[in-house]
């Protein structure tokens, strides 16, 4: 058997606040929709195109990170594409959603008042790398500090 890899990492601004239920077990379920864009050329110019995915985070991580989720607001999503299927009027149905495994919050507080908050908050395995609070994130690792090289070549 291959050693197969189903991994996605996403950056976007969620669609509409994160929704939480509980399933009948007690189980906190956070959904959420995020848009992602990328440019696409159209004969001499660029357009943004956007693609929207349904997220699933299960679990604690999304019940503590409900009043994060809100819509506008820029996350970095890690984890597993899902296929669902059903059959309707007789026809199969599929669709491809994410169920995230970590969620990194990015940006400051969307509704633009200073506060203290750092520029990204981390939860679900990611970390910022460094201090400065940037985009990269590293998963179980510490910061390994600056790279000082003897020659102006780094290889």
């Amino acid at each position: 058997m291959a050693n197969d890899i189903n991994s996605v990492v996403l950056v976007g601004r969620l669609t509409r606040d994160a929704d939480l239920n509980y399933t009948n077990s007690g189980t906190p379920v956070s959904k959420f929709s995020l848009a992602v864009n990328r440019k696409k050329r159209s004969g001499d110019s660029w357009i943004d195109e956007v693609s929207f995915f349904d997220i699933v985070l299960w679990g604690k991580l999304g019940e503590s990170l409900q009043q994060y989720l809100l819509k506008g607001k820029q996350v970095c999503v890690q984890g597993e594409l899902k296929q669902d299927r059903w059959e309707k009027d007789g026809h199969a149905r599929s669709k491809v959603g994410i169920t995230a495994t970590g969620v990194q919050l990015l940006g400051g507080n969307i509704s633009g008042s200073s506060g203290s908050q750092n520029s990204s908050s981390s939860f679900g395995g990611f970390a910022p790398s460094g201090s400065s609070g940037g985009n990269a994130f590293t998963k179980g690792q510490e910061n390994q500090g600056s790279m000082e090289f003897d020659d102006d070549i780094p290889f």
